[in-house]
């Protein structure tokens, strides 16, 4: 092992909208002693504890064309829930949109600026 993961960065126009929307959908705290105002947001706990999220400001960001190749989704992440269409409303309500696209245990959304993440269950 050459180190450990520390963070995933996302860029956003607004790191603490974007989050608040995750933390709510994850559970995940705010570390407000890892962030630097609004230019930097984290989420999690320190450095070396998982999960942790953070948001950077990106004023030009020109965000993911969910299934479009010309605008890829650039990153996304898999959230496990137990009951689909709860967990859907949820989101929903805080904030994220329905992307077309979906398997065998999982449905794509996205975040309220556009990035892609998906709902998944066994």
């Amino acid at each position: 092992m050459i180190g450990q993961l520390r963070s995933v960065v996302i860029d956003c126009p607004d790191p603490r909208a974007l989050a608040a929307f995750y933390a709510e959908l994850l559970g995940v705290p705010l570390a407000e002693g890892d962030s630097d105002d609004d230019e930097w947001v984290v989420l999690g706990g320190p450095p070396g504890h998982q999960p942790r999220l953070a948001f950077q400001r990106a004023l030009n960001l020109r965000p993911p064309a969910w299934p479009d190749p010309e605008r890829p989704q650039q990153f996304h992440l898999d959230v496990t829930v137990d009951d689909i269409e709860a967990a859907e409303k949820g989101a929903l309500a805080l904030g994220a949109r329905r992307l077309p696209g979906e398997g065998e245990g999982f449905r794509v959304y996205a975040d309220p600026v556009g990035h892609p993440f998906c709902l998944c269950w066994d």
